[in-house]
């Protein structure tokens, strides 16, 4: 994580230099110190007699001895300044960062008449590459042709580097292979140039064509190449340079060491990386480091914590910031904001602020273990934002629920001098899956294929399953048929999509398919199997499948899984064994496991268990609403007030709150949205004509004449909150005169949609002869011909 974080350059506001001077901000150049040999410069500056070289050479002095500041003001102040001036100029403003004064200094070099040479191209386009100034970039690459340098073999090198830097390894490529002579440099450049856009491969057949040339490979051509086979994860390459450092004695050196702990540890193999790391020494902190980072990626995050224990006990070395940013996904995997939290602390007491980079991983780690509110007020501090910045606090919002807020910062994305990338739109895809309508689904599906990310595994597996629920399922089909490499994951991801449709036989022949091709399931797939075989109704193939993971396939199952096989044995109705089934699970139970047996419970009028399941999910989750309304509801039902009052109590003291559904649809381009009980919606007047005549005619009364539901004096008030005027009630109506006459009406819920509007659309359906999908939070309802594809439990 650390290291690719690493990669993203600083930017510097653009301003623009008044003639004669550079462009040099004081706070960002060190101050006047006195030069080597204990002179002033404005001593320097009376010395008219001083010959040309002595100031050239206390010029350079300055420079190297990092005094920026003197080295500006000898510069400007002497008599006269050659090429060489410039370039030792040049050459400390990039070597100290200042790139964009660098490349400012070069062209008040062309405007005063200076000639540029060999020695000043290779600073500059190294400055144009530590800036990502590829436009600019570029006029340099075209001045060189004209200037007859381009063949010249420092300046050569350095368009390689400034190429690869900028994305552009094709370009860096095309000018090493017409480089008329090449060095170990050249080679190393280019290999490294691969790497930096994320072609391992490209990188381990330069190396092996530059031994077939009579190269012979140093350290850093041994530490890109093994940063090639931590990208594709390929460990046979990675073993064959491991050989390779032992032949040429490189095995030792510090560098090879960490990059060959770092490349066992990303393939995976960290038996190897403790091996390699116990043998190695460890008085430096990037070793350690290396393997800190190596346990928190392969899960193993109490080994990463006692890694670090370990380095400061027993090394007495203290954690840098690297640290922190290593060690920041094992507390995210901990789940534990406690540790994640002390990480932080001792960060702001170390001084490690502000570092973009560390803020990131913390806004990553808050995400992550469910401080939100942490991550967000982080985000707010940062000085400055970078992309993968943007990125983080998007995925943070996505894995907390807050799937609209996701959306919004998305948009406000836009507006950032920033564009988004894979990550964003991998960040962002499962918010769109959740709360977005196919209308604003398919742009970003657009987008991600503008930015050439359609054969993106990862993309793609997103974009299928976001059309799932977005409720075109055909689309998702179509998709998932064109990708010409299918992981495990993606078969996962379309098995669940015909799973949230109630497509049981359908994920069960894809799960046969799957298996036909020599993908091995894992428990993602199971779940996704047993989810469909949940919602289906397909009880003995749920049974089968979960005695399969352990007996077939060594999986354990997860509490997930469980909670789909308590699902199977609720739609039975038979509760006790439910109840039986959850005393005898090998893990503690959580909220999922008491709310399936809950829903049970409301299914089948059992309020003995419902009180059961509800007081074990509020000792987990005391602000649990759907607990709450839910177990209400079947009080109000039972007629028992004083049940129904001490829940709207409990509600009341814990600041619970109903949440307000609403619902949203497509029409002729534009969307439409309807809350409950809404009055004031677009095209009121004849959304409740509408709703008024199919109420009758799917002869549905639209008061509630339920008396055992309301007291005498809340009927009159409930009357005005009939389930008639439900939102989802209200999109149908409108979907009826607004969309045209067979095709699908396709509504989108924030929440479940109760029992009363799914039984009137499975009505509706079929007397107006149209397909009703409703997406809500778990499934997607397919109401045709008076039967809905969720079997009436959901």
């Amino acid at each position: 994580m650390a290291s690719a974080l690493a990669h993203y350059p600083h930017f510097y506001n653009s301003a623009t230099a008044p003639r004669g001077r550079p462009i040099v901000d004081p706070g960002r150049i060190s101050k006047p110190a006195a030069a080597p040999d204990g002179s002033k410069p404005n001593k320097l500056r009376r010395q008219s007699q001083a010959d040309h070289f002595a100031l050239n050479r206390a010029l350079s002095a300055f420079v190297d001895s990092g005094s920026l500041e003197n080295a500006v003001h000898l510069f400007e102040n002497m008599p006269r300044s050659d090429a060489y001036s410039w370039n030792v100029l040049i050459r400390g403003f990039v070597n100290n960062g200042l790139v964009r004064e660098a490349i400012e200094l070069y062209r008040r070099m062309g405007r005063e008449g200076i000639r540029a040479d060999n020695y000043t191209y290779p600073f500059v386009v190294k400055a144009c590459g530590g800036l990502l100034a590829l436009m600019e970039g570029e006029k340099v690459h075209a001045k060189l042709f004209k200037v007859g340098l381009d063949l010249d073999l420092y300046v050569g090198n350095s368009l390689i580097s400034m190429y690869a830097e900028n994305g552009r390894a094709d370009l860096a490529e095309k000018v090493f292979r017409e480089m008329g002579a090449r060095d170990v440099v050249s080679w190393n450049s280019m290999i490294s140039g691969f790497l930096s856009v994320g072609d391992g491969w490209s990188s381990f057949a330069l190396l092996r064509e530059m031994q077939v040339y009579g190269m012979r490979p140093d350290r850093y051509s041994l530490i890109s190449a093994l940063g090639a086979a931590s990208l594709e994860s390929y460990l046979q390459s990675g073993k064959e340079i491991h050989c390779w450092a032992i032949r040429s004695g490189l095995e030792s050196d510090l560098m090879v060491e960490t990059s060959l702990v770092d490349m066992y540890c990303k393939c995976g193999k960290v038996d190897y990386a403790e091996r390699l790391f116990d043998s190695a020494s460890k008085e430096n902190i990037v070793i350690w480091n290396a393997m800190i980072d190596g346990y928190a990626s392969n899960a193993l995050p109490s080994e990463s914590l006692a890694c670090v224990k370990c380095m400061q006990d027993d090394c007495n070395l203290n954690p840098d910031s690297i640290t922190m940013i290593n060690l920041l996904p094992a507390c995210a995997q901990l789940g534990s904001l406690r540790v994640g939290k002390s990480v932080h602390g001792q960060s702001v007491r170390k001084g490690f602020f502000p570092n973009m980079v560390l803020e990131t991983a913390l806004i990553n780690m808050y995400g992550a273990s469910g401080g939100l509110k942490e991550a967000k007020y982080l985000f707010g501090k940062m000085a400055e934002k970078s992309l993968i910045s943007w990125n983080a606090i998007i995925a943070a919002h996505v894995q907390n629920g807050q799937n609209e807020a996701a959306l919004g910062l998305f948009q406000k994305l836009w507006c950032e001098p920033l564009e988004p990338d894979a990550i964003t739109i991998a960040s962002v895809l499962p918010a769109f899956a959740e709360v977005a309508l196919l209308r604003e689904g398919r742009p970003i599906h657009a987008y991600a294929l503008k930015l050439g990310l359609g054969s993106n595994i990862y993309i793609s597996n997103s974009i299928i399953y976001m059309y799932a629920k977005c409720g075109d399922l055909g689309t998702a089909q179509q998709i998932f048929d064109k990708t010409l490499i299918k992981d495990v994951v993606s078969w996962n991801v379309i098995i669940m999509a015909y799973a949230i449709h109630g497509c049981g036989g359908k994920s069960i022949a894809l799960f046969k398919e799957m298996k036909k091709y020599g993908v091995e399931p894992n428990a993602s797939t199971f779940f996704s199997l047993l989810m469909s075989c949940s919602i289906s109704g397909l009880a003995d193939e749920g049974w089968g499948y979960f005695n399969q993971m352990r007996g077939s396939y060594n999986i354990d199952p997860g509490i997930e899984h469980y909670g789909c096989v308590l699902d199977l044995i609720g739609r039975t109705g038979n509760l006790d064994r439910a109840r039986e089934f959850v005393a005898q699970m090998p893990l503690v139970p959580n909220a999922r496991i008491w709310g399936s047996l809950l829903t049970a419970s409301r299914k089948h009028g059992n309020i003995e268990m419902a009180e059961y399941a509800a007081k074990h999910i509020l000792s987990l989750e005391h602000d649990n609403t759907g607990c709450c309304i839910l177990l209400s509801n079947m009080y109000a039902d039972a007629g028992r007030w004083e049940d129904f009052e001490r829940i709207k109590s409990i509600m009341k003291k814990e600041g619970i709150k109903k949440t307000v559904g609403y619902s949203m649809m497509e029409s002729r381009g534009k969307i439409y949205s309807f809350t409950n009980y809404d009055k004031c919606c677009q095209h009121a007047s004849m959304i409740y004509g509408v709703l008024d005549i199919v109420s009758k005619w799917v002869g549905v009364n639209i008061h509630p004449t339920r008396v055992t539901r309301f007291r005498p004096l809340d009927l009159a008030k409930e009357r005005a909150k009939s389930p008639a005027t439900h939102s989802v009630r209200l999109a149908i109506s409108f979907g009826l005169v607004s969309t045209a006459i067979g095709n699908p009406i396709l509504i989108r819920q924030n929440t479940r949609i109760c029992e009363d509007c799914h039984s009137a659309a499975k009505k509706i359906s079929d007397l107006s002869c149209r397909e009703i999908i409703v997406v809500d939070v778990k499934v997607v309802h397919h109401f045709r011909d008076r039967c809905c594809s969720c079997n009436d439990y959901w």
